[in-house]
C-alpha cells in the first residue's frame, strides 16, 4: 500500500487506490491534472485548503470531504465536484462506497489549532489497510487511541508534534508503517524526518515520502 502514497509538499498527498485517486490537503500541485475521485480537508488554514489547487485537482467526479465548520466556504467550489461531504470529529462515513473515520486534530497546549475548531484528521479504509492521516495535531489521547496500518504525521514542530513527539506517538500506536508530514516548506526542515526516523522503534517502519 505504501508504494501507491505520495507526500507532494508539506502534507499535500495523494493515494492510488484500486483506480481511485485520493488527495488529502492539495497543496502547491503542479499542472494541472484534474484526476481526483476524493478530496479530503483537514482544516482551513491556507496549506491545508487551498481552493486554488483543489481546482487544479477537482474534476466532475470528484467528491469534497471537509470538516462540517468548513461547509459554507467550499460551497463555493460546489460547481467544479460532484457533492461536498462536512464531517464531524469522531464519526464513522462512507462516501461512494470509500469508508473513512475521523479523528479529532488539535493542539494541546498552543492556540494555532483549537479543539473547539472541529478540524480532523482521517483514517481511511482502503482494502485491508487503515490509513490514518493525522493533519495538523498534537499527540493528543484521541489520537493515541487511533488503530492504524499506516500512519502520516506532521512532524515539523511549531504548529504541530514535533519530530521526536511524533515519534513517540507512533511508537505508542504500533502501525506497521509511519509517513512523516508536515514538514520541508511551510515549517520545519527536511532534517526533521531523519530525526523522526531515529527516533521510532522497532518494528515500526518508516518510510520518508517527502524529500529533497
Amino acid at each position: 500500500m505504501t508504494e501507491n502514497i505520495e507526500v507532494l509538499t508539506h502534507s499535500s498527498i495523494r493515494i492510488h487506490f484500486e483506480n481511485r485517486v485520493i488527495y488529502v490537503d492539495p497543496f502547491e500541485i503542479q499542472g494541472e491534472p484534474k484526476d481526483a475521485d476524493f478530496i479530503f480537508i483537514t482544516h482551513n488554514h491556507y496549506d491545508h485548503y487551498s481552493p486554488d489547487d483543489i481546482k487544479k485537482v477537482a474534476c466532475e467526479k470528484t467528491a469534497l470531504i471537509v470538516p462540517e465548520k468548513l461547509v459554507t466556504r467550499a460551497e463555493d467550489l460546489s460547481s467544479i465536484v460532484s457533492q461536498i461531504d462536512g464531517v464531524k470529529s469522531d464519526t464513522y462515513h462512507c462516501v461512494e462506497d470509500l469508508e473513512f473515520e475521523t479523528v479529532p486534530a488539535y493542539n494541546l497546549a498552543k492556540d494555532y489549532h483549537p479543539k473547539s475548531a472541529g478540524f480532523v484528521g482521517y483514517i481511511l479504509c482502503l482494502g485491508d489497510d487503515r490509513v490514518y492521516i493525522a493533519g495538523d495535531t498534537d499527540a493528543t489521547p484521541e489520537a493515541k487511541e487511533v488503530d492504524c496500518d499506516i500512519a502520516l504525521v506532521p512532524i515539523g514542530g511549531t504548529y504541530t508534534m514535533n519530530a521526536p513527539e511524533a515519534a513517540e506517538l507512533v511508537n505508542h500506536l504500533q502501525p506497521k508503517v509511519a509517513i512523516p508530514t508536515h514538514y520541508g516548506s511551510v515549517v520545519g526542515s527536511f532534517a526533521d524526518a531523519d530525526v523522526f526516523a531515529k527516533n521510532v522503534k522497532f518494528p515500526v517502519k518508516v518510510v520518508v515520502k517527502l524529500k529533497e
